[in-house]
């Protein structure tokens, strides 16, 4: 299964992609994040594999996060005509993913996110989660970037709110 995701932030991209970047930030941002831990390698750099754990409803998932490219690694002056690049490869049980994120100068306070993500599923109960509920992966994926453009725009958390 693949599908594409975008949105606009209004925020100049270099600011944007340090937001994205930075660790502190991701449970401000990243409904449903219990743990996002390295465990070889430093936070967003390539290479790294890092710990995650997400909440969904009364269920815990856990997986492997290795980050397959990230340019450029230095978030700071970025080429107006550069394209920033996160990639991650995920890794849990039945389950397949990458995520292809980049970052593109819409004007210079506008950035538009895209972001391409593929899965593929192993195991029964995966493989019918997949079949039975394909729009629930886009939708999630949409949620995600929403509330970061929510975070980064107007300094929304989405600890402080109902879900």
């Amino acid at each position: 299964m693949k599908y594409t995701n975008s949105i606009e932030i209004a925020l100049p991209r270099e600011r944007v992609a340090q937001l994205l970047a930075d660790p502190a930030h991701l449970p401000k941002w990243l409904r449903g994040l219990v743990l996002h831990e390295p465990v070889h390698g430093s936070h967003g750099r390539l290479g790294t594999k890092s710990r995650v754990v997400m909440r969904s409803g009364q269920r815990k998932i856990e997986c492997i996060e290795t980050i397959t490219r990230r340019d450029p690694a230095d978030l700071h002056g970025i080429p107006q005509e550069s394209v920033v690049h996160f990639d991650r490869e995920i890794v849990g049980a039945g389950m397949w993913s990458v995520v292809r994120d980049r970052l593109i100068e819409a004007d210079p306070e506008t950035t538009l996110w895209e972001s391409e993500s593929e899965y593929r599923f192993s195991g029964l109960l995966m493989r019918l989660v997949g079949l039975l509920m394909p729009g629930s992966f886009r939708k999630q994926s949409q949620q995600h970037m929403q509330d970061f453009k929510a975070f980064a725009e107007q300094g929304k958390d989405v600890r402080e709110r109902s879900n």
